[in-house]
């Protein structure tokens, strides 16, 4: 855990400009694309599509437009970019993949707002089987996360915790489900919910609430509130800079867990916004590099999945828009 609070420190610190560069720079991942062709989209995505009657390059065409034809939404990414300290065509690609092979992009900015209010009125809390998840957490296999130092670390001690005590178990006579923290207990409407233009999920936004706070002063998140957890995921002047966020702490991790820096490859951050847990994956990839340099092999370099391939595919016009 202590270095999953190292990450979060160095990433705070590093966007409020008081961060030192490493004493040794991280390889740089090239541009572009390691797979010649696009690695295979899950068919709930294909199902998904069809269902709804539309198509893959539909849905990519309608939010390009919403981008092309919306000056402010161009103009908060720029501004929220650079308040982060990465380039703009990274927030653009998560945005892109999330709108074409999950939901439809709406076709105004404005449209986000509109959805952000109807959650004023709305009365729902995080919960399971009747047990609320602030009530959950109390208990004495979670204890050791709340010397976990800030928001991000906690969330993460909690979702193992859960990994390894909970999930699939039955613990107290009662069973918990084998299914992931954030499905069991954040998903108050429907499985699998994301929202907003950045499709983000109620922990992620729990995890980043600090980070978030520290860098655009938002007010910080409680789990006790998710109705302020979906007015800001679904207000696009807030979650936008949770997009920020997140794609500041997948470059973080890779650099600093598997010395590989990915801040100028968005089909690679946009393939983590994708599938979450970047030091999970970086410190994995980190081992996988380190067994190949005992046999004398040269390092594997980050890999995009389907959805990081469609932006670095289309890259050219993405930038374009700035």
């Amino acid at each position: 855990m202590a270095s999953r609070a190292f990450l979060v420190i160095g990433v705070c610190l590093g966007l409020l400009g008081t961060a030192g560069a490493p004493a040794v720079a991280a390889k740089l991942v090239p541009a572009g694309n390691r797979n010649a062709e696009q690695p295979a989209v899950p068919g709930v995505s294909a199902k998904r599509t069809k269902s709804a009657k539309t198509t893959f390059d539909a849905k990519y065409v309608k939010v390009y437009q919403l981008f092309k034809t919306d000056d402010a939404l161009v103009s908060k990414i720029r501004s929220i970019a650079a308040r982060y300290q990465i380039e703009p065509i990274h927030m653009v690609g998560a945005i892109v993949g999330e709108h074409t092979y999950n939901v439809d992009a709406y076709d105004r900015l404005q449209t986000y707002y509109v959805k952000a209010v109807s959650y004023l009125k709305s009365e729902f809390s995080f919960r399971h089987n009747g047990e609320v998840v602030s009530e959950f957490i109390k208990r004495p296999e979670f204890e050791k996360c709340n010397a976990e130092d800030g928001s991000y670390d906690q969330w993460t001690c909690r979702e193992t915790v859960w990994d390894k005590s909970f999930r699939g178990k039955t613990v107290g006579g009662k069973s918990w489900p084998n299914d992931r923290f954030g499905a069991v207990f954040f998903q108050p409407f429907y499985a699998g919910q994301t929202f907003g233009i950045g499709q983000l999920n109620p922990l992620t936004a729990l995890k980043l609430s600090d980070m978030v706070h520290k860098v655009s002063g938002f007010r910080e998140l409680e789990a006790d509130d998710p109705q302020e957890v979906y007015r800001t995921i679904m207000d696009p002047d807030k979650s936008l800079a949770y997009v920020a966020a997140t794609i500041k702490t997948s470059i973080s991790a890779y650099r600093r867990i598997a010395d590989f820096d990915i801040s100028k490859n968005p089909g690679i951050t946009a393939t983590l916004y994708n599938l979450g847990n970047p030091e999970e994956r970086a410190a994995r990839l980190a081992a996988e590099n380190r067994i190949r340099r005992t046999k004398g092999q040269t390092p594997k370099w980050p890999e995009e999945n389907y959805y990081g391939w469609l932006v670095n595919d289309k890259l050219d016009e993405l930038e374009a828009l700035f």
